[in-house]
């Protein structure tokens, strides 16, 4: 018996040592941050459903991340069109990327437009119908629907219905319009037989027909329309005039690395290139005319 009381004590004590040594191990080790990091939000408009544009978008963010020090930029996507007007109207982004018609509403509301996206001949409408369709002019849509992705998308609705009114259909009156939500949707609903055409602009177009051959096959571009300044890149009144410089600066650089030219790759962009408000008075032009002959927005 007085043998087994030492036995006993000695692993007591060897179990007692574990315990400490194994919350010394898993005790977390606490270090406070040396600096406040700035969270900045970067809007994208819908030109994608949202795991689409992550995908594309959110190398641009990182790439803001590593180039710029002591901020912390997060991509934020829409649900659509309207969820995105409304962040725009309400200032609860600090950036946004929104399209030409969106940027004079940014505007409005205080915004100031620091970049643009390049390759302003991609930026148009253009109308889809199936190869086996008997439509030829637009006139034969007269009784027909027509997919968009949304009211206030310039390249791919307003463009498109402006093309349409122009040459002798009356929107509002002869055809059924369709705003199914996304770019994607609005081609994939002619692709099924739902609408008779669709419209959207050439990335999108562009992007999905790559990823699903059989909608070249099945689909072609039918009209094509003029064109407009591209999507502009905005900061928000209250954003540091030195931080939206920064913004410009990477984003005007981008074509000039291999990793700015794979982001640029993923958007079929070749550039961004300087723009201020002023940029946009065309577009501004063009909604004043669609308001007054097309409908009103």
């Amino acid at each position: 018996m007085n043998l087994i009381y030492p036995i006993f004590f000695l692993l007591l004590t060897a179990l007692s040592g574990c315990s400490q040594q194994d919350e010394a191990i898993y005790t977390p080790n606490i270090v406070a941050p040396t600096q406040n990091i700035q969270e900045y939000t970067f809007a994208v408009h819908p030109l994608h459903n949202p795991t689409h544009l992550f995908e594309i978008f959110n190398p641009l963010v990182e790439y803001l991340n590593k180039r710029i020090p002591n901020v912390r930029f997060k991509l934020e996507a829409s649900r659509d069109y309207a969820t995105f007007d409304e962040k725009l109207i309400n200032q609860t982004v600090d950036f946004a990327l929104p399209n030409p018609y969106q940027t004079l509403v940014a505007i409005e509301q205080g915004y100031r437009v620091i970049a643009k996206m390049g390759d302003d001949f991609n930026f148009k409408g253009i109308i889809l119908v199936r190869k086996d369709s008997n439509i030829k002019t637009p006139k034969d849509l007269k009784g027909k629907s027509v997919s968009y992705p949304a009211p206030t998308a310039l390249a791919a609705t307003m463009l498109p219905q402006d093309f349409l009114q122009r040459n002798g259909l009356d929107i509002n009156k002869d055809i059924e319009n369709k705003y199914v939500g996304s770019q994607e949707s609005s081609i994939m609903n002619v692709f099924i037989g739902t609408t008779a055409a669709g419209a959207t602009w050439p990335p999108p177009w562009k992007a999905l027909s790559d990823k699903r051959p059989e909608l070249k096959e099945q689909l072609k571009v039918i009209w094509q329309t003029h064109t407009l300044p591209n999507n502009s890149v905005v900061a928000r009144k209250d954003v540091p005039e030195m931080l939206a410089n920064q913004v410009q600066s990477a984003l005007l650089d981008l074509q000039n690395s291999i990793e700015g030219q794979y982001i640029l790759q993923k958007m079929y962009l070749s550039k961004y290139e300087w723009a201020n408000n002023q940029t946009y008075a065309p577009v501004k032009d063009f909604i004043t005319q669609f308001n007054l002959n097309v409908r009103p927005l």
